[in-house]
């Protein structure tokens, strides 16, 4: 068997590198094909990477925290547990790279804006030098994969001579800055933690958020889903809310095509599939797979769906074509007592919703009565460029009526 090369894969179609997170296997080491091999993050996923053929781990090229392109080797696999790796190809000499110069502000689409932010996101060391210069790594052509800044790109930049300019004094200065004592505990932005913390900032600074809630009387829910769910379990489903709030999502989305688009060009791009992301909680952080084709699915399959993408999101088991595609997002804080929340949108989308605990309340029904009923907070988050109040407020109102005469014949 020949030596067989390891390469960082590309989890996604906009992801162009990778950290290791850890080696499940030391150099030395025997390894099947398809099992487990090292563990990644990127911008979207975290994931397991299975070996690409069996053999015994002869090197491995990067450590833990190192951020590899995509495509690059990281290891190779051999035959024999001392075999040598084979030698790399000789390079081509490189053209001269031109400094990087000051993105010429433009005016661009939403969904541009975030895409170039999101190519322009460099390496740890290369933020963390940017960071120290206080240079805007967003305002940089770099010369790497897919226009990202390189060290190169950052040093030569900082290498040129600057204009003079006239300090404008600080609003705030260092007034709120905070300064770590010597008992704290400080302890790094994990890759994904990285990415969530970007990402969010993105969100607020390009879409313009709104956000309406609605309270919904969930008693009929509640009873289909105990009179349906031991027939489920026996089908190997667990029968939860979510599959009812998503079947109401879809047919708002039907109704309401407006909150299932992007803005591209000052345009609306309405969407011709109706992709559901869920936002799934970590301990490590968040993670937001995508029910393909949400609108072709039975209560049983979205069911099936939502179990197996939350299972595997767990376990790092997730494709990269699962974490991507999405046209809307529903995020369930209520699982954790929330009664509701404001969440922001998953670019480049244009509405979020959130899902806020169920419990009994007491309440006025329409001939005066006081009864007990179970209720719940839905609460919408919409970008207000597109999105007017009035639109918003019939797409819930629409998820309202649907959920609290949701059809039996769907289960």
């Amino acid at each position: 068997m020949s030596n067989t090369q390891v390469l960082m894969p590309q989890m996604g179609e906009s992801i162009a590198e990778g950290t290791i997170v850890t080696w499940l296997k030391a150099p030395g080491d025997w390894v099947e094909k398809d099992e487990p091999l090292f563990e990644i993050s990127t911008d979207k996923v975290d994931a397991e990477i299975p070996a690409p053929a069996s053999g015994y781990l002869i090197e491995t090229l990067f450590g833990a925290g190192e951020t590899v392109e995509v495509n690059k080797v990281v290891a190779h696999i051999g035959a024999e547990k001392g075999g040598a790796a084979p030698a790399a190809a000789p390079k081509a000499p490189e053209a001269p790279k031109a400094a990087p110069v000051l993105a010429a502000p433009s005016t661009v689409s939403a969904e541009a804006s975030v895409e170039e932010l999101r190519r322009q996101r460099s390496s740890p060391l290369v933020r963390k030098m940017a960071q120290e210069h206080k240079v805007d790594i967003q305002q940089l052509h770099g010369t790497g994969v897919s226009g990202r800044v390189t060290k190169s790109d950052l040093k030569a930049y900082l290498d040129k001579p600057k204009p003079a300019v006239t300090a404008k004094p600080s609003l705030n200065g260092e007034k709120f800055k905070y300064q770590a004592a010597a008992s704290d505990r400080l302890e790094p932005f994990t890759p994904m933690r990285a990415s969530i913390a970007e990402h969010m900032v993105i969100s607020r600074d390009t879409s313009v958020h709104v956000t309406t809630v609605f309270e919904i009387d969930m008693t009929r829910v509640v009873k289909l889903r105990a009179r349906h769910k031991p027939d489920y379990a026996t089908r190997g489903v667990n029968l939860t809310y979510m599959p009812f709030i998503m079947k109401a999502v879809v047919e708002g989305l039907r109704s309401h095509p407006i909150l299932n688009s992007s803005i591209v060009d000052n345009q609306v791009a309405y969407k011709s599939q109706i992709n559901l992301g869920m936002a799934v909680a970590l301990d490590w952080g968040l993670l937001v797979p995508v029910i393909k084709h949400a609108d072709e699915l039975s209560l049983l399959g979205m069911s099936r769906q939502i179990s197996d993408l939350a299972e595997r999101a767990r376990t790092k088991k997730l494709a990269p074509d699962e974490v991507s595609g999405g046209t809307f997002t529903v995020t369930n804080p209520g699982g954790f007592g929330s009664l509701f929340g404001t969440p922001i949108i998953n670019q480049p989308q244009v509405a979020i919703l959130g899902v806020g605990t169920l419990a009994k309340r007491p309440v006025v029904t329409e001939d005066d009565a006081i009864a007990i009923r179970h209720m719940m907070y839905l609460a919408l988050s919409f970008d207000h460029r597109v999105i007017d109040g009035a639109t918003a407020d019939r797409f819930m109102a629409g998820i309202k009526a649907f959920l609290q005469d949701f059809p039996e014949g769907l289960l």
